[in-house]
């Protein structure tokens, strides 16, 4: 059972297309409430080695882009799959791009043709190795009408980002909705960028000379929230999540209440209760882009569901392979069967510490989740996926209660996570 508060910290998934999109000014940037997470690090050393200044000012981070490279580190694109989201950035900064194409979670297939369709349709030309993306634009990109045939978050980030300083109008098409593309545009706009339809599925740019300086403060983690707010709901706690305004999330508070979880919300704050005696009803779910339910919270919520009264079918539309967390859930005394993109999930399951590895940033979060309702220990490898996109999940978790704690890991097992993503 979890009880007390948790503040929620900045946004992983705002945070580094925003850190990328700082390419593009060449005055120094200020960004404040970025994702304290290791993929923002692993930002930071890849802006670095382009040559762009960086200076931590108490919990502020001044980027200074007056030069950049056009080569990003083999090394460190592999590690990180937002890495993509420099290409955009980079052609429309220095005329150049080579990056080596990203690693990073195995979830499936993410397909990247939209953003090579868009850079294209720029003025860029692309070409596609089997290692790696080169692009170039022998001249200034120009404004293009760009349709997605399915909204993708990187994709529209990129081409708003070659679009900014681009001649003429970009109007994009089925554009990704999410905060924290959202945050990008308010973040562009303050610098002098001009965007409009920001959070709707059809954004159109009009291209500037060039941007300035700016101050911007990253939006909350809503996805952080959502995790915190499921692991209440599971364990039948009683916590107030703090900086984290509930429109972000209106598709799991539904299904929360649905389940029988008590929620309350305030301007900037979501309280999740459910008594234990009341046992969590079965509530299918389907994910889909914002505001769909996140295909980043599904494996948290069919963690949850593990606890649930009756059959739930977990249905993920959006990647192939995102069911990873099943077979260590399965292991710990879960109910599961997954065929094709359809998770079954029968529940109430009694869960049982044991030994799981977390596959992925969102699957590890599943697995605590999986390890607070179990009876015994449950000891989690890979917990540095974890370190990815969340801040200081231990000690959160035992500020509401929880007995979690991090043991260091063998120097073979850190030296094979280094370069993995």
């Amino acid at each position: 059972m979890l009880r007390g508060q948790v503040r929620i910290g900045g946004s992983k998934n705002a945070s580094l297309p925003i850190m990328a999109a700082s390419l593009l000014i060449r005055e120094p940037v200020v960004l404040r409430n970025l994702a304290r997470v290791a993929d923002t690090r692993l930002m930071e050393e890849i802006l670095h080695r382009l040559g762009v200044r960086l200076e931590h000012r108490g919990e502020a981070l001044v980027v200074e882009a007056t030069q950049a490279q056009s080569e990003v580190s083999d090394e460190l694109a592999r590690r990180m799959r937002a890495s993509i989201v420099l290409l955009g950035a980079l052609v429309a900064r220095t005329g150049s791009a080579r990056l080596h194409k990203p690693g990073g979670d195995a979830i499936g297939a993410r397909r990247v043709e939209q953003h090579l369709r868009g850079l294209r349709a720029m003025g860029a030309e692309v070409t596609e190795r089997p290692t790696e993306f080169i692009a170039r634009a022998p001249e200034r990109l120009h404004g293009a009408r760009v349709v997605l045939d399915l909204p993708t978050v990187t994709g529209t980030e990129n081409i708003i980002m070659a679009a900014v300083t681009a001649r003429g109008r970009t109007e994009i098409y089925n554009a990704a909705r999410e905060p924290h593309v959202q945050d990008l545009c308010r973040f562009l706009i303050a610098a002098g960028a001009r965007i409009q339809g920001a959070g709707t599925d059809e954004i159109v740019v009009d291209g500037v000379e060039r941007l300035h300086g700016v101050e911007h403060q990253v939006v909350p983690d809503y996805l952080e929230a959502g995790t915190y707010a499921i692991a209440a709901a599971a364990t039948g706690g009683d916590v107030r999540i703090e900086h984290s305004p509930p429109a972000d999330l209106p598709s799991l508070l539904l299904k929360l209440q649905e389940a029988g979880v008590e929620v309350a919300t305030g301007p900037d704050w979501i309280q999740i209760r459910r008594d234990p005696a009341r046992p969590l009803r079965s509530v299918d779910m389907v994910t889909w882009v914002h505001p769909g339910f996140p295909t980043d919270l599904q494996a948290q919520y069919l963690a949850m569901m593990t606890q649930a009264v009756g059959d739930t079918v977990i249905s993920e539309y959006l990647y192939d392979n995102r069911f990873q967390h099943v077979t260590e859930l399965t292991r710990m005394g879960a109910r599961i069967t997954v065929l094709g993109k359809d998770a079954f999930v029968r529940g109430p399951a009694r869960l049982h510490g044991t030994d799981v590895a977390a596959p992925d940033i969102r699957s590890g979060a599943a697995l605590v989740i999986g390890a607070l309702c179990a009876r015994g220990t449950t000891e989690l490898s890979g917990a540095w996926h974890i370190d990815r996109g969340y801040e200081d999940m231990p000690g959160k978790l035992r500020a509401l209660g929880a007995d979690v704690r991090r043991i260091p890991a063998p120097a073979a097992q850190l030296a094979a996570s280094a370069g993995f993503e």
